[in-house]
């Protein structure tokens, strides 16, 4: 089987090719905000020679990215184009200004309506967190249904708090894992689990439909430096936009 790394690699070598420009979905003279695509670092990673920060600062060399999104994780990403502007973003995140929706695809059936997790996460030196009311940070998330489909649930996700993975764990902790995180136990996404009689080619073993965890940054709403709220809506990358119509397919 195509092991995990192998695939992310070859992502990555996917993504040089990508113009920094064809990511940007906002900009003005302060800020700029991009779909950021799976697989590559938000910031310098000492394991890959492409991150975020070093794309947009060819772009625009003051550039300082004003939040962080997980490796795997695509969507919506807030880079300021200069010391102002990420001043400013940095107190809008800290009194919670901001808001963020993700969606995501989670292992089994849930009907969530405005469901209040308010559960602190401590993260360990390891990179892995947990929920712990003694050594934990706040965190808090409203999730709820956007669809059920067979077996799997597509949510919306609005995190108040910013903690590492805090959205991965919180749904874990209701129960819906999301599709793909076997950190925090989610299942890998086979076609073979909804489709009847799913034939492969002889000698052949079946690969996940979508190669990491099923989590997108789908919408980010701020202040620009005039005080104007702006909403910005990132569209579905192709990976997650396939898994959703094998769903609706296959419901």
């Amino acid at each position: 089987m195509e092991s995990h790394q192998s695939y992310a690699a070859q992502a990555i070598q996917q993504l040089h090719k990508v113009r920094f420009k064809d990511l940007i979905l906002f900009e003005d003279e302060d800020y700029l905000l991009i779909n950021k695509p799976a697989f590559i670092s938000t910031l310098d990673d000492r394991n890959d020679d492409l991150s975020i920060i070093s794309m947009a600062r060819d772009y625009v060399e003051s550039a300082q990215v004003c939040h962080r999104l997980d490796k795997e994780t695509s969507g919506a990403l807030l880079i300021a184009k200069n010391p102002d502007a990420y001043r400013s973003a940095s107190m809008q995140f800290e009194h919670r200004k901001v808001k963020k929706i993700y969606h995501a695809v989670c292992d089994g059936i849930h009907d969530f309506r405005e469901l209040k997790v308010d559960l602190p996460i401590y993260a360990t030196s390891k990179g892995v967190v947990k929920i712990s009311k003694r050594e934990g940070k706040e965190a808090l998330t409203f999730i709820n249904t956007l669809k059920a489909y067979r077996k799997y649930t597509l949510v919306e996700c609005q995190p108040v708090t910013g903690r590492m993975h805090q959205i991965r764990i919180h749904l874990s902790s209701q129960g819906a894992p999301i599709s793909g995180d076997e950190q925090y136990g989610g299942k890998p996404f086979f076609l073979s689990a909804l489709k009847k009689n799913y034939n492969l080619k002889k000698d052949a073993e079946e690969q996940p439909l979508m190669k990491r965890v099923a989590l997108h940054a789908q919408a980010f709403t701020f202040k620009l430096m005039n005080q104007e709220d702006v909403r910005v809506e990132a569209p579905y990358p192709k990976d997650f936009a396939v898994l959703i119509k094998q769903l609706e397919k296959l419901n």
